[in-house]
């Protein structure tokens, strides 16, 4: 992990604005040049200037940075709308991000204003409704008026996602509902989030799926396993990683050495240490050259060569070269 108008026309006219700044920002990107940080555009030109210690990827208009130590948010024109203030600074979610001050987390909207104090060991996002918090050791859940809705009662609380919260409850993982009712009861070593109605769970040092009546659907066969999206999923068998679809067939044959969640119709996958990217055949579409590589977002992957830092669209054509 948003006012009021005196007027319709006020209002369509600050939501025309909105709507166009809330575009842009979604096409700017976080740049190190030298050693400060700035944002570049889908251009590869620079829209806010370097300036910053660090800076991280917009999100719902505004984009983490940090300076002099501490953290702040910044909105698309390059204008500070939250100072710099917290030890850390999430992305925003949902109307609200998680901050850190004094060593305690809390919430707070795009003003900058608390919605919820900073008063937890530690906190998760704001996902439909609720957010994890911790305290004394225990993980509950709270409304965005800081309302407790599930009480802390849990070793670990994921986010919600189709309705469903993975948590673990005496060394075993189960799933919640919104109103933190038990719909699957704990017994998985871990489980994971939702994702196209399936979550992934771990039993006796193997994964699998299961659907949301807790029924296994794809046997627990797997080292590793990543969510589906778009009705498929990254699995690993011995050192490989392949892909599976909802039915636990594999459609990517088990040949890279990593590999990640679809993202905009492409997968990350590694290959002989360098990361590329394969569509939903496992074709590669950018060959593996990259030390490191993000998922796509907005049209964009940021990737990594000798620890330098650029941005490829899907064609693979560099919009910002690697700098330092």
């Amino acid at each position: 992990m948003k006012k009021s108008c005196p007027s319709l026309a006020l209002l369509l006219a600050f939501v025309s604005i909105a709507s166009i700044l809330n575009s842009f920002a979604g096409t700017l990107y976080p740049v190190v040049v030298g050693d400060r940080w700035g944002f570049v555009d889908k251009t590869g030109t620079l829209a806010i200037n370097p300036q910053f210690d660090r800076a991280e990827a917009f999100s719902s208009g505004l984009a983490a940075f940090r300076l002099g130590g501490v953290w702040g948010y910044v909105d698309a024109t390059g204008k500070i709308v939250i100072n710099p203030m917290f030890e850390s600074a999430a992305p925003f979610a949902n109307g609200l991000a998680v901050v850190e001050l004094g060593g305690r987390y809390g919430f707070v909207n795009q003003d900058g204003q608390y919605v919820v104090n900073p008063q937890y060991d530690a906190a998760g996002a704001f996902s439909e409704g609720r957010a994890a918090v911790k305290l004394k050791r225990r993980w509950g859940y709270i409304d965005k008026s800081a309302t407790v809705v599930i009480p802390s009662q849990f070793e670990t609380a994921g986010d919600f996602s189709e309705g469903l919260a993975a948590i673990e409850l005496g060394d075993r993982w189960g799933f919640i509902d919104l109103s933190g009712k038990i719909v699957i009861n704990p017994q998985f070593d871990k489980a994971e989030a939702f994702s196209g109605s399936l979550a992934a769970i771990k039993m006796n040092r193997r994964w699998g799926f299961i659907d949301k009546n807790g029924k296994i659907v794809i046997n627990p066969q797997f080292e590793e396993v990543r969510p589906f999206v778009k009705g498929v999923a990254p699995v690993r068998i011995g050192s490989r990683w392949g892909f599976v679809d909802i039915a636990g067939k594999i459609v990517v044959n088990p040949q890279f050495d990593g590999a990640d969640a679809f993202a905009q119709d492409l997968a990350r996958v590694k290959l002989a240490g360098r990361w590329g990217f394969v569509d939903k055949n496992g074709k590669y579409v950018i060959n593996p050259q990259f030390d490191e590589a993000n998922s796509f977002a907005d049209g964009l992957a940021r990737v990594k060569v000798s620890r330098k830092t650029g941005y490829v669209d899907e064609n693979g054509r560099y919009i910002w070269n690697p700098t330092n």
